[in-house]
């Protein structure tokens, strides 16, 4: 008596999505993050949305601008805060523009690098 096993797709076959913006990817990762520390387990390719990366290859990027001190320290507290949150700085509210700027200066640092590597479009 045979049993029929699940085989999954080749990691090739699936067509991957790229994020819209660095922000989508960055708010994609923050998830992820989260998600693993609650506990998830995450496999690759299991998603609904098949993407062009794992989520530390967007850890892997920030990581390498960071040690080229083209983020501070500064930046990456704004990202963390606001990532959690899911959403960014809103630059109408005084008490965010200082963030709204670190916020942008660092999406204009990381975009082209995720671009390059085609996680972005």
């Amino acid at each position: 008596m045979s049993r029929d096993r699940f085989v999954p797709r080749p990691a090739a076959s699936v067509e991957s999505v790229p994020f819209g913006s660095p922000e989508e990817a960055w708010f994609w990762f923050v998830q992820a993050r989260e998600a693993l520390a609650a506990g998830a387990r995450v496999t690759a390719g299991r998603g609904e949305t098949a993407r062009p990366c794992e989520p530390l290859d967007v850890m892997r990027a920030v990581d390498r601008l960071y040690r080229q001190r083209r983020l501070m320290r500064d930046h990456l507290c704004v990202l963390v805060h606001y990532g959690r949150r899911l959403m960014a700085p809103d630059p109408q509210r005084r008490a965010e523009l200082r963030a709204c700027g670190l916020w942008r200066e660092a999406f204009d640092r990381l975009g082209p690098v995720l671009r390059g590597k085609g996680i972005v479009q």
